[in-house]
């Protein structure tokens, strides 16, 4: 069964509800996605906040990537929100991971939870989707997360290279020391930790790029000509994906493995170059396509 067969009725036998947290008045709460509380939530304000790390010395590659996708898809949906970087923002957040917008008085914290959040304020970039549609960019948004969050992460902390060179500097910026070092090993046991309770821990770098090559291959087929992954509107699955590869294509790392796994897919950068163009606003593309 291929990767994204196996997403796709993954995607399917799990339950459609789905969970998460806000924060109002310092509490946290779970809330459920068809909860009244948001059924009767105010018109999104001018004022909403997205919270990231330090953009030019402290955030890594995975959490970059995430909040770009966020930002992609409020941009997507034509919602403004300010960006602010704060050298604490993974402490901040309520799930302990970053990206978390700030909306009146709820905070909401990733992207899932934050495209319900959005569709409970009467804003969807999937509603014209069928339901069959709908499973199948759920399944791709999960092949995404399963395989190239997955791999961000394995060379962020399990490759010695970028570890040394990249990573333990950058984590720790905002801190003296020896708190620099402490929570920066810190965080990489919890990542390796984590590698080996999903079967990565053994991985070779050379396995790693080899599962995204298999993931862009897969996006590549899927978006074929079109310019979006379903024909003429994004989705969330389109931001998701933009994010992912963008920061992928123009993220200095020790070398350029990882980049030039996503430069063999033309429709791809084509894709990520639209994406830049018409949400962000840039001209002069950073993507090159070559």
């Amino acid at each position: 069964m291929s990767l994204v067969a196996e997403a796709f009725v993954s995607q399917i036998a799990v339950s459609q509800q789905t969970a998460f947290f806000v924060v109002r008045k310092g509490d946290f709460t779970r809330i459920e996605e068809d909860s009244s509380l948001f059924k009767a939530a105010e018109p999104w304000p001018e004022n909403a906040t997205l919270y990231q790390q330090l953009k030019g010395e402290q955030i890594l590659l995975s959490d970059n990537a995430a909040s770009l996708a966020v930002q992609a898809f409020l941009q997507m949906c034509n919602l403004p929100v300010k960006v602010v970087c704060r050298a604490n923002a993974e402490y901040m957040s309520p799930s302990g991971k970053v990206p978390f917008i700030h909306v009146g008085n709820q905070v909401v914290s990733e992207l899932g939870p934050i495209v319900q959040f959005v569709k409970a304020k009467g804003h969807s970039l999937s509603d014209g989707l069928d339901e069959v549609q709908k499973a199948e960019m759920k399944a791709y948004m999960e092949l995404v997360n399963n395989m190239l969050l997955t791999a961000e992460l394995y060379l962020q902390w399990c490759d010695e290279a970028t570890v040394g060179e990249i990573t333990h500097a950058r984590y720790g910026s905002p801190y003296p020391w020896p708190l620099n070092h402490i929570l920066a090993y810190q965080k990489q046991w919890e990542v390796k930790r984590k590698m080996k309770a999903i079967g990565w821990g053994n991985k070779t770098l050379d396995q790693v790029l080899e599962d995204v090559d298999q993931c862009c291959q897969a996006l590549s087929q899927r978006l074929g000509t079109q310019p979006y992954f379903f024909n003429k509107q994004p989705t969330e699955l389109d931001a998701l994906v933009f994010g992912h590869l963008y920061t992928i294509l123009t993220t200095q790392l020790t070398n350029d493995e990882l980049s030039e796994k996503v430069k063999n897919y033309s429709n791809l950068l084509a894709f990520c170059r639209r994406i830049e163009q018409h949400y962000f606003g840039k001209v002069s593309s950073s993507i090159k396509l070559s």
